[in-house]
């Protein structure tokens, strides 16, 4: 897989997607609303002994019941999209050097400043020093 800075922007996109993605799914579940009840009868043969039922169902109607459903099925849809270039990414940072994958993770992914980087990089690196590091490693 080709990596650019776009992707691993994406990526943080992607992940924040999912967390977001699976909260709304969860929301649209909880509006469904589920009604139990009970009620009391007899055996419609001999023995006539009184019984109690349970009786569950929803208050939603059909057409507010298949729109919850498209939407679910969009989120679903969207979030495994979000999930699939996730894997992608983390499989690629798997097969890069460990430095670079240390320099990607503090500069995208915490979204901290060269100089920072640079800081938790040690080995005397300069802000400047490690931009360049990633520069010309995404330019390969």
């Amino acid at each position: 897989m080709l990596v650019d800075k776009k992707i691993l922007n994406d990526y943080i996109d992607a992940c924040a997607y999912i967390k977001e993605t699976e909260s709304e799914i969860k929301s649209l579940k909880k509006s469904r609303k589920t009604v139990i009840d009970k009620v009391r009868g007899s055996n419609p043969d001999f023995p006539y002994q009184p019984q109690s039922f349970g009786i569950a169902g929803t208050t939603e109607t059909y057409a507010n019941a298949d729109l919850i459903r498209s939407e679910e099925h969009i989120l679903e849809t969207q979030k495994r999209q979000a999930e699939e270039l996730k894997i992608q990414v983390e499989e690629w940072m798997e097969e890069i050097p460990f430095r670079m994958q240390r320099i990607i993770r503090y500069k995208v992914f915490k979204d901290l400043t060269w100089g920072e980087v640079a800081k938790l990089m040690g080995r005397r690196a300069t802000g400047d020093s490690v931009r360049m590091e990633f520069n010309n490693f995404m330019k390969k």
